[in-house]
């Protein structure tokens, strides 16, 4: 369970305080992924990061009753001056994980040969998103985070293997998902939200979040 209590968060722009959630409280429970639905620039990758624990919010609580995924894409728990392997087989001490596994796993999923061995800071923007993806399949976690704005990667042959392996985890996993494309949460979700002046409403199906979206946007 991932549970925000009256949490609040915003940002001084240089000109005014930008509001990303004002004292929101939800629930995402085991077995109920969730597609939340907001306009670019609204915060949908801050509400994600607070979710993951990368970022803290001003007021309120977290609390987070089971094992949540770091975003799906998300490249800031790599250093740039260690290697691949480096990286994975620390990564895979703080989870409590096997490192010669996760170093194996990561190897064969990225694909990206010599340069695993390489500080990760030589990495083209596509090859260290393989290797991040392969990081996150490679740990096992109760609810998964993606953000619509992580990186991407053209490699058909990654993304085929990658994608196999995203399926079978998200079949007996929670998902959280941040759109601002109703099309995107559809595969995922069974439920869906609106961000909306730093509130999340939340609602039972996509489709009654897609009215209010939809009024919001084109409205």
């Amino acid at each position: 369970m991932l549970e925000f209590d009256t949490v609040s968060k915003s940002f001084w722009t240089g000109q005014q305080r930008k509001v990303i959630l004002d004292r929101a409280s939800f629930r995402v429970e085991p077995g109920q992924s969730l597609g939340i639905l907001a306009p670019n620039g609204t915060g949908k990758t801050t509400v994600i990061n607070m979710m993951a624990g990368l970022e803290k919010p001003d007021e309120g609580q977290i609390r987070r009753r089971c094992r949540v995924s770091f975003p799906l894409g998300f490249m800031g728990g790599v250093v740039p001056r260690y290697t691949g392997t480096e990286n994975v087989r620390f990564v895979a001490r703080l989870y409590g994980l096997d490192p010669d596994y996760v170093e194996a796993f990561c190897r064969w999923l990225a694909g990206i040969a010599e340069y695993f061995d390489q500080p990760v800071g030589t990495y083209s923007a596509g090859m260290r998103a393989r290797l991040t993806f392969a990081l996150l399949l490679a740990l096992d976690f109760d609810i998964y985070l993606i953000d619509e704005g992580m990186p991407s990667t053209t490699d058909t042959a990654f993304n085929k293997r990658a994608g196999a392996i995203l399926r079978e985890r998200l079949a007996r996993a929670t998902v959280i998902v941040v759109s601002h494309q109703a099309r995107t949460l559809e595969k995922f979700c069974s439920h869906a939200a609106v961000l909306r002046d730093g509130q999340l409403f939340m609602f039972d199906t996509l489709e009654e979040a897609k009215r209010l979206y939809d009024y919001d946007t084109q409205g």
